[in-house]
């Protein structure tokens, strides 16, 4: 075989095959087994084999009279200009020079010109060997392509050869290159023209005004015009776009058609946020946003289309860098998802695909990036393909490159999840739009994500009031001599003889003009069609309905529960779990927290709601208490019950997430962005895990709304509860939801039974139609607790409570002087202590829904106590923590008794990190709670009290220790 494979290498051959042989000996996993099982018994040739074996080392002229060490050199000097050509390609439009590669010169490799001319081309390989009469020509070429305004960074595509083939073989036959037709050419112009009148006319006209342009990165919207026209092509009838502020305006208005009337009067009227004076005189909460940040939802028209089925989503975006990515994705994912049939959802990738722009800065040192870029190969979160492009200023606000990042490329992130990278001079509108090209084919033949390093300038400082020459003189003295692209391409059109002399300031006059007029009123670019609910996604403050009917008949329950407990014949489950299983909900006459979950599911995957849970370890639970995805004991294989219900009659999904808050956070929202037949969950291995993704709650999840009418129906399920496990494992920080909360704006709910949890989850999914984002702190220890579990009638006739009353206080309600009010899991500390039997002057009563504030519900159920004398609120969190902040104003407000806080003290660290003197210190606490009110120790200082006897038990034990 060695023979004969070895007779195969001459001429033509050869090189290529030198080429593999040096990459075999310095890495041999770079080729496949086959070559590396050949290349383990096989040498170049020699003067005594001239096929190839093992023995003699003298060089041989094995390619017309060039010696195989020339032949070796050669290979490698074309392998070098192929993965390191980027580093000489001039990509800075501004002429700073390449940082270059020494491989890149052909004496680094001991071979000459005269070496290369006298070997034919087919030591280069593919496609330029055709066009090439030996191989100096074919290096000349390839430098052509590799080293001119394109760098094509693929060397780190090593392990994927499909891939790395067609990539080369794309680069070198010129298949999305090549000189543009002097029609398409011109309509460049005309493009570029506009774009860069449209910036110009704005700051003349609005002086002062951030706007936050795109000029010196101006490509980005012909780009973006050529990605739609692709999309549109191929029929993709949908692409979700995220962007941050750079360039906002320009695409807003070029590639979305915002007309520019609307645009001119957002300036005109600067102080007030899109649609603010309306919703602010309604006193429901809207206060706009910036117009650099609003979303938009249209088709993309270029100039002379009469239609498009391309539909443009824009996704809304803070001055939060990046953090529009991963809500962009799961928008994307969304509209791919077909969620009508049972079982796992069925994803369609040419449903839509995402277009996503990033900054130089942001993009590498924003981690949220790279917590996206991790996503695209998952299951879960997957879209086959994303295209990003860097739109690079090679600035940050006024940092450099040396002091923003430690890569040579900001662009380098993407090359640890193997996504190739097109670096390209933004003043070359021919090779940008070749890299588009490029880009759009790569994700629809691999469907991985494609990134192009779009290699500009910003003219202005970091907004038009900067003065970047304080910290950039340099810079800024060539962007200031530099012409604009347009001119640049307009002067290479009229060296062509595509346009005449003077042609192009023609253009430039007339798209002046246009919006002269447009801006006089003299002229509109309006269409009769066009209102503010046609561009801005507008979702208006609705008031919360009243709280819907959710239970379900005994007879359903059981026929769901019984179909959850079945197993295909050939699944062999975990003998442990299914004896647990068939033990805890083989019956129902006591449901646990994760059964009545599951019924929950069960139910509305029956009425048609589609269901998406995600997080941490989800398919099992933190706590093992959900299992549901079931492995085969035999095989490993998965089975997911609520996929093989009969009674379904939409998708159930859930995925394990990557070890990731923010990104697979956003991704949720996202998701809820483009859907509303859903019940979507995102799932925190432990509360306080959310605490990463802060910018993702703060800067969407709560606010969205009320600054771009955009509500989500995410439920977020936050573990928590002190059960002495320490500071990092206690608290889904309350605190902050309910700081967050205003003008209806969340729902956020502190659960004591499990039949609550159902009726919350059925009542989310049924008031989808009135979004908000449901917050649950959901439990630890309760998900098992005696106390936390509901009998069946609970299902059956019951709906969801906002406020539990005390049921056997109510029988002795004018015995009651002392009304108990708490949330969440210390209700089982207090209504479980010895001291309750004895308080029969105490009511103890849960608040379940801590926002929107359910202050009918309390009144009434206070009202129900005539002698009451004081109200306790009662917390397990430090007092600068939890709810007692948000009831404290609320409960006084409403009621002429005393009321007063028992509890912890203040704290800067949550929970303590002794399990013994977490449980003394809540033993105190509740007795404190528990008192008569004729106790001595009624004084309001029940938490320093609390403190005084940690104090002491440390004293006693000699300190801190477990």
């Amino acid at each position: 075989m060695q023979q004969q494979a070895g007779s195969q290498f001459q001429g033509p051959n050869l090189g290529y095959v030198l080429e593999l042989y040096e990459r075999f000996r310095e890495d041999p996993d770079s080729v496949d087994e086959e070559a590396r099982s050949f290349f383990e018994a096989w040498s170049p040739p020699t003067p005594s084999s001239p096929n190839g074996s093992s023995g003699a080392s003298s060089p041989s002229e094995a390619i017309s009279g060039v010696g195989v060490d020339k032949v070796v050199g050669a290979a490698k000097y074309v392998r070098s200009i192929r993965d390191f050509g980027h580093s000489g390609a001039s990509l800075d439009p501004l002429g700073n020079e390449p940082p270059g590669d020494p491989a890149l010169d052909v004496e680094w490799h001991e071979i000459s010109d005269e070496d290369l001319a006298a070997m034919p081309s087919s030591v280069i390989g593919g496609p330029v060997t055709e066009r090439t009469s030996n191989a100096l020509e074919g290096v000349e070429e390839l430098k052509r392509l590799y080293c001119h305004t394109t760098g094509y960074d693929f060397g780190h595509i090593a392990h994927l050869p499909e891939e790395r083939f067609w990539l080369r073989d794309s680069v070198e036959s010129e298949r999305f290159g090549g000189e543009t037709r002097p029609e398409m050419a011109k309509r460049i112009l005309k493009r570029l023209t506009r774009v860069d009148t449209f910036e110009q006319f704005l700051h003349k006209t609005f002086l002062g005004q951030k706007r936050f342009s795109v000029e010196g990165n101006d490509m980005v919207v012909p780009m973006l015009d050529r990605l739609m026209r692709l999309a549109n092509d191929a029929n993709v009838p949908e692409v979700v776009m995220g962007m941050a502020h750079r360039g906002r305006l320009n695409v807003l208005a070029h590639v979305l058609n915002k007309p520019y009337a609307r645009i001119f009067g957002e300036f005109q009227q600067p102080d007030r946020g899109e649609g603010t004076s309306v919703a602010e005189s309604s006193g429901q909460g809207w206060v706009g946003d910036v117009k650099y940040h609003l979303g938009v939802r249209n088709f993309h028209l270029e100039e002379g289309e009469e239609t498009s089925k391309v539909l443009i989503n824009l996704a809304p975006n803070p001055s939060h860098l990046e953090h529009v990515n991963p809500v962009a994705l799961g928008m994307t994912r969304a509209s791919q998802d077909k969620r009508d049939e049972p079982g796992a959802p069925k994803q369609d990738t040419s449903a839509s695909f995402n277009v996503i722009l990033h900054g130089d800065a942001a993009f590498i040192g924003e981690g949220v990036s790279a917590e996206s870029l991790n996503l695209y190969r998952l299951p879960g979160y997957t879209t086959g393909g994303a295209i990003h492009i860097i739109t690079n200023n090679q600035l940050g606000f006024t940092t450099e490159k040396e002091d923003s990042r430690s890569t040579t490329y900001a662009s380098d992130l993407a090359k640890g999840y193997e996504i190739p990278v097109v670096h390209v001079n933004a003043d070359d509108p021919e090779a940008c739009l070749a890299a588009v090209g490029m880009a759009f084919a790569y994700r629809e033949k691999f469907h991985k994500d494609f990134l192009i390093d779009l290699v500009g300038y910003r003219r202005f400082g970091h907004n038009e009031g900067d003065e970047p020459t304080y910290t950039q003189p340099e810079m800024y003295g060539k962007i200031k001599s530099h012409p604009r692209v347009h001119e640049v391409w307009a002067k290479t059109l009229e060296e062509r003889g595509v346009i005449e002399d003077g042609e192009a300031e023609e253009i430039v006059e007339e798209m002046f003009e246009r919006m002269r007029n447009i801006h006089k009123g003299e002229a509109s670019d309006l269409k009769d069609d066009d209102t503010d609910e046609d561009l801005v996604t507008d979702r208006p403050y609705t008031p919360l309905v009243d709280i819907p009917d959710t239970a379900i008949p005994a007879e359903r329950l059981d026929e769901l529960n019984k179909a959850m407990l079945e197993r295909p014949e050939d699944f062999t489950p975990n003998s442990k779990l299914e004896r647990l299983f068939q033990k805890n909900r083989g019956d129902m006459e006591t449901i646990d927290w994760a059964h009545a979950e599951a019924l929950a599911f069960a139910s509305l995957l029956e009425d048609g709601v589609a269901i998406r849970l995600t997080g941490q370890d989800s398919e099992r639970g933190t706590f093992s208490q959900r299992h549901a995805v079931l492995h085969d004991e035999k095989t490993g294989g998965p089975y997911v019950p609520l996929q093989s219900i009969p009674q379904s009659k939409a998708s159930f999904a859930v995925h394990n997430s990557p070890l990731s808050e923010i990104a697979v956070m956003g991704f949720e929202y996202g998701y809820s962005m483009n859907t509303d037949d859903s019940l979507l969950l995102w799932e925190a291995q432990y509360g306080d895990f959310a605490n990463v993704g802060q910018p993702m709650i703060d800067q969407f999840i709560v606010s969205g709304q009320a600054k771009w009418g955009q509500a989500s129906e995410l439920v977020m399920l936050l573990p928590h509860g002190y059960e002495g496990n320490g500071p990092e494992h206690s608290s889904a920080r309350l605190e902050r939801f309910l700081q967050l909360a205003a003008s209806e704006n969340v729902r956020i709910a502190n659960l004591t039974t499990s039949a609550q949890y159902f009726h919350l989850l059925r009542a989310q999914a049924i008031l989808r139609h009135k979004q908000r984002p449901l917050i649950i702190m959901a439990p630890k220890s309760l998900l098992r607790h005696p106390m936390a579990m509901s009998e069946l009638s609970d299902f059956t006739d019951g709906v969801f409570h906002p406020v539990l009353d005390d049921e056997e206080a109510r029988d002795r309600a004018e015995a009651v002087e002392r009304l108990i009010l708490c949330s969440g899991k210390i209700y089982t500390e207090i209504a479980g202590a010895e001291e309750r039997v004895e308080a029969e002057d105490t009511a103890v009563s849960r608040v379940e829904l801590l926002y929107p504030f359910p202050e009918e519900d309390i009144r009434r159920m206070v009202e129900g106590y005539p002698n009451l004398r004081e109200i306790l609120w009662v917390q397990e969190e430090p007092k600068n923590m939890g709810a007692w902040t948000f009831m404290e104003p609320r409960l006084r407000g409403m009621f002429d008794v005393p009321v007063r806080y028992i509890g912890k003290p203040d704290r800067p660290s949550p929970a303590q990190g002794s399990a013994r003197f977490h449980k003394e210190e809540h033993a105190a606490i509740v007795s404190e709670a528990l008192e008569g009110l004729n106790s001595d120790s009624r004084n309001g200082h029940t938490a320093e009290k609390a403190e005084e006897a940690v104090e002491a038990t440390q004293s006693r034990s000699g300190g801190e220790g477990a």
